[in-house]
């Protein structure tokens, strides 16, 4: 009896860990996001901006907006830097919005930081639109629909109950075999 209530609950272990990691990994592709990038070295007090650029077809994590692939956006502009400007090692970021306004504002305190607010002399280089644009990155994920997500939390949903229920029945047997131990003494 005891051994089968052990399996049932890592039964359900495993089923709510899966469960899990499929809801967790929403990934879908927003028509439109706008972006810049920044690149600085700690050898010189050099700055590149790009302009504010708008780029199709870019992947997002749902659940918070993320960017899926940065780092390859990132390594767009560094190579552009590396092989063109002849600008190796640069530390490159890349900042995006699908609101252009809410990104030109990040845009204009971040330029400020390094123009008005900073402690030190900085030489700003804006590179073109013209010279370097992003390019969409396809990573291949699979678009997950609004039926599959409402299918996957109301999976999840279930699983949580059957939980709960087993928990339950795990304190009930745990009361009742406490009482027949009682009874015996």
């Amino acid at each position: 009896m005891k051994n089968k209530r052990h399996i049932l609950i890592m039964a359900l272990a495993a089923v709510l860990s899966a469960t899990a990691l499929s809801i967790s990994a929403r990934n879908t592709v927003v028509p439109k996001m706008y972006m810049f990038g920044f690149a600085a070295s700690f050898n010189d007090s050099i700055v590149y901006l790009t302009e504010i650029q708008a780029v199709d077809s870019v992947w997002i994590d749902t659940k918070n907006s993320f960017l899926q692939g940065r780092e390859n956006y990132s390594y767009q502009l560094r190579n552009y830097l590396a092989n063109k400007l002849n600008l190796p090692h640069r530390t490159c970021v890349v900042f995006y919005n699908q609101d252009r306004q809410k990104l030109e504002k990040k845009y204009l305190k971040f330029k400020a930081l390094y123009t008005t607010k900073a402690k030190q002399n900085y030489e700003i280089r804006h590179i073109n639109e013209s010279d370097f644009h992003f390019r969409a990155v396809n990573l291949g994920y699979e678009e997950i629909t609004d039926a599959q997500a409402k299918a996957e939390k109301k999976a999840a949903k279930e699983a949580a109950k059957a939980k709960k229920k087993a928990e339950k029945a795990k304190k009930k047997a745990a009361k009742a075999a406490k009482k027949a131990r009682k009874k015996k003494s």
